[in-house]
């Protein structure tokens, strides 16, 4: 396997496991968390949060970028019509890096810094974690994600055949 193949398909597979993450939350994670009391919630929340900070999903999250960048250049010549499939793919992936940073890490990072769940005021640190807001903006992480996958994975079809 060369190497634009090989960047190729990291990028696909990493891509493919952050749009598992976010689809987990939303389809799975937010909604059991949506019907727990606030103690449970904000407890719960914070605990998912820290431990999703680790060197494996940040390798993950931020290789899906680079990997797809990286693929994007060494496909610019010979890909086999791969090009515009990848170019689309780190374009969607770009803006759910941007939406991450921009609402779900400032939310994520309040609610973790509200502090011991046994110390705080819970209904006021759920009320302002604005799950509702989390949660949306989760889904469309997801949904770009998944179709950036999808591009990713016909890219690496088109490129395979080249």
């Amino acid at each position: 396997m060369n190497l634009r193949l090989a960047t190729l398909l990291a990028a696909t597979v990493t891509t493919g496991m952050v749009a598992g993450v976010f689809a987990l939350y939303a389809h799975t994670i937010m909604p059991g968390l949506t019907d727990t009391d606030d103690r449970t919630f904000v407890g719960a929340f914070q605990a998912i949060d820290r431990a999703i900070i680790n060197p494996l999903f940040m390798l993950t999250f931020l290789g899906a970028l680079v990997l797809t960048g990286a693929a994007g250049v060494l496909l610019r010549r010979d890909g086999g019509g791969a090009l515009p499939w990848v170019a689309v793919a780190f374009a969607l992936y770009l803006v759910t890096f941007l939406i991450t940073i921009a609402v779900n890490v400032p939310l994520n990072d309040a609610i973790k810094a509200a502090g011991d769940p046994d110390r705080i005021d819970l209904a006021t640190v759920r009320a302002d974690f604005h799950e509702a807001r989390w949660m949306a903006w989760n889904v469309v992480r997801a949904v770009l994600n998944t179709v950036a996958f999808g591009c990713l994975t016909w890219a690496l079809v088109l490129a395979g055949r080249a």
